[in-house]
């Protein structure tokens, strides 16, 4: 195990270790040499590099998703849920999906001109983007830059329509494009809350929002005229499921119009680290949890399959799920909102192109 808590003091971060991806060939293993340490370790800082980018759109052919098509800013998330199922992607540059995956982050300050240049292509056919469906666009460091506000920027000036995910309060410093958007029924927006315990949030969520503040997010944001999602996810079982019903509500009375949920998921590295976490913060039901979980993966912490990976199957599954459609119901919530608009999409005219005669 390469333990960054060996050479630093890690604060405010919900992961504990930094192993080395699964692609890489060598791991660092700290080894206690006896000799006293006086020095005071440096606190482990979060740092950003840059990325050009050739694409910025992605696509993918999941059955079980809703969307086609996504955009990712940043990769990486100074957020650090523990539970984060995109932490195993940062396995592909090269880094950890531990401590790296919150601490080394990757912005992509040219995804504006090139999601124009993509959108303008003769190619291209027009639904709904996805935004945040990896790692959140409005973590911290879209303050300082910026590339999700322009990226909105882009997708209102194409008309094109656009559903975005996210936990940050951010979010309410675009509510003027977002608003704007919304009247011309381009836009939706989901707003994550895991628990409504800020303590346990603050565990396993180290620098995510508070619950409270996100219910004040999803409150501004309908205030605007923009439909919000609340988004009961992930479920933990025997540490917050039991709150799912309570966040519903929160959301519904906060001005949610829709509600989703899905149960934890455990992909590649993010098992072994949410064990840890759990195994640390919660000994008494750690095992309760695991169990519960291999329960509804057919024995295994995590299967993969369509249809079967955000809810799990068997007996305790299907119980959240008649929780939440009883509760849904209850509330007056929607599953779905309305279809968002592709029929508006128009690239803008440029400089030297031709004009039209009608």
């Amino acid at each position: 195990m390469d333990r960054e808590d060996q050479r630093f003091r890690v604060l405010g971060r919900a992961a504990a270790s930094n192993d080395a991806g699964r692609f890489e060939r060598h791991s660092r293993v700290a080894e206690d040499d006896g000799w006293a340490r006086d020095e005071v370790l440096p606190v482990l800082r979060t740092q950003t590099s840059i990325e050009v980018p050739r694409r910025v759109i992605t696509y993918n052919r999941s059955p079980d998703l809703p969307f086609d098509r996504s955009i990712n800013p940043y990769r990486g998330c100074e957020h650090g849920c523990v539970y984060c199922f995109a932490r195993p992607s940062h396995a592909y540059l090269g880094l950890s999906p531990g401590l790296d995956f919150e601490t080394q982050l990757i912005a992509r300050p040219e995804a504006p001109d090139v999601l124009a240049r993509e959108l303008r292509s003769k190619r291209y056919q027009v639904a709904p983007i996805a935004i945040g469906t990896n790692t959140d666009p409005y973590q911290p460091i879209e303050k300082t830059h910026g590339i999700m506000r322009e990226c909105l920027e882009v997708l209102s000036a194409f008309n094109h329509p656009v559903a975005i995910v996210t936990k940050g309060s951010l979010i309410e410093r675009d509510i003027d494009i977002l608003g704007d958007m919304a009247g011309r029924g381009l836009t939706a927006v989901g707003i994550s809350v895991t628990t409504l315990d800020a303590k346990l949030s603050r565990l396993m969520e180290p620098r995510a929002p508070a619950p409270q503040r996100r219910l004040q997010v999803i409150r501004k944001l309908s205030e605007a005229g923009i439909p919000v999602r609340i988004m009961a996810s992930p479920m933990i079982p025997a540490l917050t499921d039991p709150e799912l019903e309570a966040i519903l509500a929160a959301g519904r009375d906060a001005g949610a119009r829709h509600a989703s949920w899905i149960m934890l998921r455990l992909p590649r590295e993010v098992s072994p680290l949410v064990q840890d976490w759990l195994a640390t913060h919660y000994p008494d039901r750690a095992d309760r949890i695991m169990a519960r979980l291999r329960d509804m993966h057919g024995g295994k912490e995590y299967d993969a399959g369509w249809h079967k990976r955000m809810r799990g199957e068997g007996p305790y599954a299907q119980m959240v799920a008649q929780r939440f459609d009883l509760a849904v119901k209850r509330l007056g919530l929607a599953r779905s909102g309305v279809p968002l608009r592709c029929d508006l999409f128009r690239p803008p005219s440029e400089k030297g192109d031709q004009l039209s005669l009608f």
